[in-house]
């Protein structure tokens, strides 16, 4: 797909597939920026995220902890951890930004240093108040659980396409690999694309790059199974800033490295086992390695798209358990990318 500006009289945001009552939904890179880790279904944690997480299914897992660090001021007054469904297994700590769980808190929180606010659509077991503001039985009051509904909704249509967009997107340049090392050397206008598969992905071990001043690096990997198991070389910090790696195929991939760039692969069951920098996008997760700021801070890309069928704002409503086939059902729809 040739990359051009589409001018913005004639875009229309991935927001035009939003219904009227969730008009302030948070799409595409917007929601990059705004939380260091989003999983749109269950997450399962034994380890800590720095900026804001999102789960768009339940939280569990063992003791973990959420922004542990003062990622960016989120412009939407986004707390620390959203979770739609419940909070269980062993406690979570929470050092800054409050939290909105939308059903029970089971698990219990811990809420560390200034006060924050709790909200909670359903029960809360095992956290002590102290300080803080804490609600709950919040599912009755209006627009609590809708609204964490179309949040999600949002995400799950939004994220598909946007990694679908980038995924058509053609290479301005081509990664050089030899002697186990892969060179990433940014080339062309606008934002620098690469294009692999995990075939090519399973060639090398070490990773090399040059973004020549480029604010956007695009590297798209196709192929359903994705392992992460590379060293980067160089000075790598920053590149979860500028760099994604869009995994638009991949319904399984695993993580044993550190790894340096944001992550887009919103249809894939992702195990980690050591540290993200950058923003990072599952479908579900298994969690044994830290979420590191700098989130994505790019260019802004947005995706205009076909407007979903009804059936699939219902489906959300339906329950969690639908989820899952809502993440591995590919939309026939015409996409766009649009930058500025």
């Amino acid at each position: 797909m040739k990359l051009s500006i589409v001018a913005a009289a004639l875009a229309a945001s991935i927001l035009s597939a939003v219904p009227a009552s969730a008009a302030t939904v948070i799409t595409g890179t917007d929601a990059l920026r705004e939380w260091n880790l989003i999983v749109l279904g269950d997450l399962s944690s034994s380890s800590e995220v720095e900026g804001r997480t999102f789960v768009g299914g339940n939280l569990s897992g063992n003791s973990s902890n959420y922004q542990i660090r003062t990622p960016a001021a989120s412009s939407n007054a986004q707390p620390g951890l959203t979770v739609v469904g419940n909070v269980v297994g062993s406690t979570k700590n929470l050092n800054a930004g409050g939290a909105v769980i939308g059903g029970n808190l089971v698990s219990g929180v811990n809420m560390n240093g200034a006060p924050q606010t709790l909200r909670v659509g359903g029960t809360i077991q095992n956290t002590n108040i102290n300080q803080n503001i804490v609600q709950s039985g919040l599912a009755g009051t209006p627009g609590f659980t809708s609204g964490l509904i179309a949040q999600r909704d949002a995400l799950v249509s939004s994220m598909a396409g946007l990694s679908g967009a980038l995924a058509q997107l053609s290479p301005t340049a081509s990664v050089s690999i030899a002697n186990n090392r892969a060179l990433f050397e940014a080339a062309g206008n606008g934002i620098a694309v690469f294009s692999l598969t995990a075939a090519q992905l399973g060639q090398f071990g070490e990773i090399q790059f040059n973004r020549n001043g480029f604010d956007t690096v695009v590297v798209n990997v196709s192929g359903k199974a994705i392992t992460l198991n590379d060293n980067f070389l160089g000075n790598s910090n920053g590149l979860g800033s500028n760099v994604i790696w869009n995994f638009a195929d991949a319904t399984t991939l695993n993580l044993t490295t550190a790894w340096h760039g944001s992550i887009l692969a919103p249809n894939a069951v992702a195990t980690t086992a050591n540290f993200v920098e950058g923003s990072a996008v599952f479908g579900s997760m298994v969690q044994n390695g830290e979420i590191h700021l700098g989130a994505y801070a790019g260019r802004n890309l947005n995706v205009t798209s076909a407007v979903p069928e009804p059936a699939s704002w219902a489906m959300m409503i339906g329950g969690f358990g639908i989820l899952g086939a809502a993440l591995r059902r590919r939309r026939s729809v015409t996409t766009r990318i649009a930058y500025a």
